[in-house]
């Protein structure tokens, strides 16, 4: 919300010495947060002044129409001379008056005016349109001055244009529709200050006539509980909007379109009553005011087609819908600048929670939709009303109808009672109870005292007032938060992190230590995420958890695995030039439970009961943590050095083993074995078990899937269920022998089948307390092995804890070990 101090002071009397600094302190202390507050006579530097032009020269040979022009700026130039001045516009003549920025000046946007020779002449300065002072959108010529502007030649312009003000930008919470109006905010400021309020909206204004102003039937009064309408026949359709409401048009940011439209936009800034104007020629028939019927389409005043939902409120008449009530008009009943002469307003009040939710269906978050589902004031439609039609008739002409149409079926707000000693007891200051009663009347509560009972009914502009927490922040709002202490409560002492943050913490350096880069996305997924990834139609990853509210309504799931989210970010950075990467992220993933209903309708009176709670409970989705890293293009870079070596799917493995060494998972404990699970290639798929319990799988992903998803050939994927794994047991300090090692390599023949890790494992267990570690560093395939055949060479390291290994003794140990393995899988020592 943009407004003009200015403005304010027509309805507040600010004292005159007000300075910004008490300005914005009076804002914040009210919970009014100002973004900014800026002057505008800043916004320019150096002489604009008001000038007067004297001759015009008209050049000629150019392509577009340009004059050399002497204007009297008076002395502001330092020689009194007329100022020589070349200009493109041709909308002023000899006599009128100007505003000219003298050369040294800089306009807004940084644009500086100098001296210089152009078209054959010397021009000292510049003749300014009104975008070019910043305070208009109209640039089709130059500013040129009403007649009953006073301002001689050289007088400071920035008063004539209204660029003395002060201008406050407000962030405005959702709970306090009433700021979103000059109304509601000088309101609050003469609170805030002390001085008198001129409340725009409690002038009289004439009631319902019995003929309607036009006819009109509400079907729902429930979305719409009010509607009122005057009509204003045989207006100047070229009129155009005086200049002082199209420049605090300008200062909200509202474009200014044509007089009637103008009118009902500065009506909504000023009483915060958002309007609309229909072209009364362009109406079929009655007006109808009713819900939507599912499917209905309207083209609103953006140009695009809707199609209505059934809770959608609508204006009709007999073509069909021509309004989207509350949020926007439509095109077949708008007015038509230069074209509409008979003008029907309309002054409605809605249902809020509808026209919220109609403007985020429809994607159409206009100003007065801001506004409605905020709250409006009920109370205020014929006061706007009254006061359009005296702003239309004053400076469009025309004859205003005496018929009025009011349907009223507003229902008070209802009282709230509250204890008068409630806000002393949960806010820590003693608030005398006539106190509280003064505070809430001054904001404009009708309140009844019984003993230390009030009752006290909320003032039609402030609907959020509905529970005593309303009433009590209200309280303490006026008597300023700074008179409440400031005491912090003494933290108490903290357990640490748990083993399970731990662990992930963990998971996530070592990662990270080994090239991998952490990126952090939203759980939300697509409905197609399942044949993206190619989920076979039984996969229990299809059941995702449907969001009720989605951010996105492209993305409605909740993620049952991070692949999705990670593969799309993997996209969106190769799409933009990066071509090696490695990702990992740590996050949970969401698992529905089957059969169990809806959960229990808690509401906020009182604490829910256990049972309750465990019912609820018992509806959310498990969720466990999982990691997930997918890799693409090199993982190794080339060089001058050698070729890169690209990422495979032994590279996802091993980002598993990480997370689990990490974990603290032993390998003696892991087994990787051959797998398939969408979404990887079913040869090139590694399953990871830890204790019999699958905890993953890793490798390449399906060909299929990389194509859906517009990814490079043989990228990799690895995805661990985190909670899955078992706790990490206590680890001895290992002993370290000064003894030199024992290092021998051994090849063994194997089917093509058998698992490495098998092999290392028999290896492992035949070889005995001598064995340091065993480590597989070559995979060999050729005919000389024979078809079906390949060749496993392990680096063994022996080493004895209290002497050196003779030769005999690791020969031995060897050959224990590789017996072991030829029992358990077949293996033959190469020679």
């Amino acid at each position: 919300m943009r407004v003009g101090v200015s403005w304010l002071r027509e309805h507040v009397d600010l004292p005159a010495d007000l300075s910004t600094e008490q300005l914005e302190r009076a804002l914040v202390s009210l919970g009014l947060e100002p973004e900014s507050i800026e002057d505008l006579g800043a916004t320019i530097t150096g002489s604009l002044v008001v000038g007067e032009v004297r001759e015009i020269e008209e050049l000629t040979g150019f392509k577009k129409p340009i004059r050399f022009c002497r204007v009297d700026v008076g002395t502001a130039n330092g020689t009194g001379e007329p100022q020589e001045i070349v200009c493109g516009a041709t909308n002023f003549a000899p006599g009128d008056r100007v505003v000219v920025i003298l050369p040294g000046g800089v306009l807004p946007g940084g644009f500086a005016i100098g001296a210089r020779k152009t078209y054959g002449r010397n021009s000292n300065g510049m003749i300014c349109s009104a975008r070019e002072l910043g305070i208009s959108d109209e640039h089709a010529g130059i500013l040129v001055l009403p007649p009953e502007v006073t301002a001689k030649p050289g007088d400071d312009a920035r008063p004539v244009v209204g660029l003395d003000d002060v201008v406050v930008e407000l962030e405005i919470t959702p709970d306090r529709g009433y700021a979103m109006s000059v109304r509601g905010i000088a309101r609050d400021l003469a609170l805030a200050l002390g001085v008198p309020f001129r409340d725009p909206g409690a002038v009289p204004a004439p009631g319902a006539t019995p003929t309607p102003a036009y006819p009109v039937e509400v079907r729902d009064p429930v979305g719409c509980d009010r509607f009122a309408a005057r009509v204003v026949r045989g207006i100047d359709a070229a009129a155009p909007s005086p200049a002082w409401m199209a420049k605090r048009l300008t200062v909200a940011g509202i474009r200014s379109i044509s007089l009637a439209v103008d009118i009902t936009n500065y009506l909504m800034l000023e009483l915060g009553q958002p309007m609309h104007a229909f072209d009364l020629a362009r109406l079929h028939g009655p007006l109808v005011v009713r819900r939507a019927a599912p499917g209905e389409k309207l083209t609103t005043l953006d140009g695009v087609a809707r199609v209505l939902d059934a809770e959608d409120m609508v204006i009709c008449d007999d073509t069909g819908p021509i309004s989207l009530a509350a949020v926007m008009g439509g095109e077949t009943s708008e007015v038509v600048p230069g074209a509409t002469t008979d003008v029907l307003f309309e002054a409605a009040h809605w249902d809020p929670v509808m026209v919220g939710r109609t403007a985020r269906r429809h994607k159409l978050f206009s100003e007065a939709a801001k506004r409605w589902e905020r709250g409006v004031d009920p109370a205020v439609a014929l006061v706007a009303l009254d006061r359009a039609v005296a702003l239309l008739t004053t400076y469009g002409g025309g004859a205003a109808g005496g018929e009025i149409l009011d349907i009223d079926h507003v229902r008070p707000l209802a009282p709230v009672v509250i204890d008068a000693g409630l806000p002393g007891r949960r806010v820590g200051v003693p608030y005398p109870p006539a106190q509280v009663t003064d505070l809430l009347e001054r904001v404009g509560c009708v309140v009844a005292t019984e003993g230390e009972r009030l009752t006290v009914t909320p003032p039609s502009w402030r609907p959020d007032l509905t529970d005593p927490a309303d009433l009590i922040e209200e309280v303490v709002r006026l008597d300023g938060y700074d008179n409440v202490p400031s005491a912090l409560p003494l933290a108490p002492a903290g357990r640490g992190l748990t083993d399970e943050q731990r662990r992930r913490r963990s998971v996530a350096r070592a990662l990270a230590e080994n090239g991998y880069v952490e990126v952090l996305s939203y759980p939300f997924v697509s409905t197609g995420f399942p044949d993206a990834l190619g989920l076979p139609a039984d996969d229990p990853r299809r059941a995702a958890v449907r969001l009720a509210n989605p951010l996105s309504d492209e993305e409605p799931l909740l993620r049952t695995t991070v692949l999705p989210p990670l593969l799309a970010t993997l996209r969106r950075n190769i799409g933009r030039g990066q071509r090696d990467l490695a990702l990992y992220e740590i996050g949970v993933v969401f698992e529905p439970r089957s059969g169990v209903g809806r959960p229990p309708a808690m509401g906020v009176a009182d604490r829910p009961s256990e049972a309750d709670f465990a019912a609820a409970d018992a509806v959310v989705p498990h969720q466990p943590w999982h990691v997930g890293a997918v890799l693409a293009g090199e993982v190794e870079p080339g060089g001058w050095w050698g070729r890169g070596r690209a990422a495979s799917w032994a590279d996802a493995v091993e980002a598993a083993r990480i997370v689990l060494d990490t974990a603290g998972v032993r390998g003696d404990r892991v087994v990787v074995r051959q797998g398939e699970r969408a979404p990887w290639h079913p040869g090139r798929c590694a399953e990871l078990v830890v204790d019999g319990t699958v905890v993953g799988h890793a490798g390449e992903l399906h060909p299929a899937v990389l194509t859906a998803l517009e990814l490079p050939r043989r990228t990799c994927a690895m995805e661990l269920d985190l909670d899955a794994l078992p706790s990490a047991p206590v680890t001895p300090a290992p002993r370290l022998s000064g003894f030199p090692p024992a290092l021998i390599d051994v090849a063994l023949v194997v089917d093509a089948g058998v698992p490495a890790a098998d092999v290392q494992r028999a290896l492992s267990d035949g070889a005995g307390d001598l064995l340091e570690s065993v480590r597989l560093f070559d995979v060999y395939a050729s005919e000389q092995l024979g078809e079906g055949r390949k060749s496993l060479a392990y680096k063994l390291t022996f080493r004895a804890p209290d002497r050196t290994l003779t030769v005999e003794e690791a020969v031995a140990a060897r050959d224990t070990a590789v017996a072991e393995a030829a029992t358990r899988v077949g293996a033959v020592l190469r020679s």
